[in-house]
């Protein structure tokens, strides 16, 4: 087979396959070169981050923390508080309205900003030779990168397709709040949206082959779960599902935990066990792309797939699976496309953020994956009842961990459970790509009673007792 974007009279530089975040990105830096792009649409027009999955849960998360914030007043000697939902329906309805409003302005109303962008919704995509089918008619360009997304995986647990599971997408989606729930999968989406609804007034069990964020550190795992206990939420983790099936109180999970077969039952049931590529249907077999276990699409630091002129990004591929990753892979698939650019994706200092209660947010390397890389690895792991910003606050969930290089002290990544973790991380996203050491970290000067001074405090840790030292004399 030829290389399949090869033709010399083609009318579009670039087809742009997928019409979310990456696929928006890439279309508009290839416009800004000076280059026509064709945008076929891909599903729901501005991907899943502001149609289901960031701005509706957040928006979601920060009305469930409204309600959590009136009651955990009390944690204040002389307070106390109470909060409620009046109107479920009306909460949904605000929150679809700020989606819509959104996908308006930042996605249908900036293609007519446009011109060099021609935007195509008239079925699904596929790759030819010379470009892509879409519907009856054949599009070609010299070059083409797919964005066509992900979907929530359905786990292969005997019964579940009987259950009627929700996912992340249809639980924001729910017409009357259920009373209970059972969240399948533990990462970053299961902890956000299970402690969400436990807020919300729902009876909450979280279950898991793992544990609560297997991707993150196990001090902030272990913390993580002592909060979400405190709150509430049962979570049951190191099992094997058996099977799922509909019963008198809803739905019944089955499973074993240590040799023992157990029972849970609840409501509903909800999948968040991960998510799968959407690459089905689009040829790439035929036309010689590489794809992974997940269907995702195999790219190299350039974004270029196993097939010449064949670009992709966002979480289609096998990067990483966060929005502004999503974005910043695809301005650097266009500019290498139709730029002549030789860009490459470095997510060294990628930060990374779980919109829990307390945050959970991280950069560069955990412990383990510098120990895996050959670094002389230390530590250091600073309680949140340390950070005077905490103290005042009456809430001193969480901690700091520090990863670095014993022999040339440089950090190498850290992670972060506090309420305003998600803006601390930022600091120590500079840290890194700066190249600091510990020691210049904990001599630089922070404002006190902030959350970020406990990065200064953390970095200190590494050489003494930051409890025997007074107010700000570090």
């Amino acid at each position: 087979m030829k290389d399949c974007c090869s033709n010399e009279n083609t009318p579009y530089d670039l087809i742009v396959v997928g019409a979310g975040s990456a696929g928006f990105s890439a279309s508009i830096t290839a416009a800004e070169a000076g280059k026509r792009v064709a945008l076929v649409g891909h599903g729901t027009l501005g991907g899943t981050c502001v149609n289901f999955g960031c701005v509706p849960s957040k928006v979601m998360i920060r009305a469930a923390e409204a309600l959590h914030g009136a009651s955990a007043a009390a944690r204040f000697p002389g307070l106390s508080g109470a909060a409620q939902i009046d109107d479920w329906s009306r909460l949904i309805a605000g929150k679809d309205d700020l989606v819509a409003t959104l996908r308006q302005k930042k996605y249908a109303d900036l293609l007519p900003a446009y011109e060099a962008v021609d935007y195509i919704e008239e079925g699904p995509a596929k790759l030819v030779e010379g470009g892509v089918q879409v519907g009856d008619r054949k599009i070609t360009a010299s070059k083409i990168l797919i964005a066509t997304g992900s979907r929530t995986v359905v786990p292969a647990i005997r019964g579940i397709e009987d259950v009627a599971p929700l996912d992340s997408k249809s639980l924001l989606e729910l017409e009357t709040l259920p009373e209970s729930l059972i969240f399948v999968g533990a990462g970053y989406i299961g902890a956000e949206l299970a402690q969400m609804m436990a807020r919300m007034g729902v009876k909450v069990t979280m279950v898991a082959r793992s544990r609560l964020l297997p991707g993150a550190e196990p001090e902030v795992s272990s913390a993580l779960t002592e909060a979400f206990e405190a709150e509430g939420i049962a979570v049951v983790t190191g099992l094997q599902y058996d099977s799922v099936s509909a019963s008198e109180e809803g739905v019944t999970l089955g499973v074993t935990q240590e040799g023992a077969s157990k029972e849970i039952t609840a409501d509903r049931i909800v999948l968040t066990t991960g998510r799968r590529a959407n690459t089905e249907e689009l040829g790439l077999e035929e036309a010689g792309v590489q794809i992974d276990s997940r269907g995702g699409i195999v790219v190299g630091q350039d974004m270029q797939t196993s097939r010449s002129g064949i670009y992709a990004a966002g979480d289609v591929t096998d990067r990483d699976q966060f929005v502004y990753m999503a974005a910043y892979g695809a301005k650097i698939a266009a500019r290498n496309a139709v730029a002549n650019a030789e860009e490459r994706y470095d997510n060294s200092t990628m930060p990374w953020v779980v919109f829990t209660d307390p945050q959970v947010a991280g950069v560069g390397l955990s412990e383990q994956q510098a120990r895996d890389a050959g670094h002389d690895v230390k530590i250091s792991v600073l309680p949140l009842d340390q950070v005077p910003r905490a103290q005042a606050a009456r809430d001193t969930r969480g901690l700091i961990k520090l990863v670095a290089d014993r022999q040339t002290d440089r950090l190498l990544g850290g992670q972060i459970m506090a309420p305003e973790g998600s803006d601390t991380v930022q600091t120590l996203v500079m840290a890194l790509k700066a190249g600091m050491t510990t020691k210049a970290l904990g001599e630089t000067i922070f404002p006190y009673l902030t959350t970020v001074e406990g990065l200064k405090l953390a970095a200190q840790t590494f050489d003494k007792d930051v409890a025997l030292l007074s107010c700000c004399a570090g």
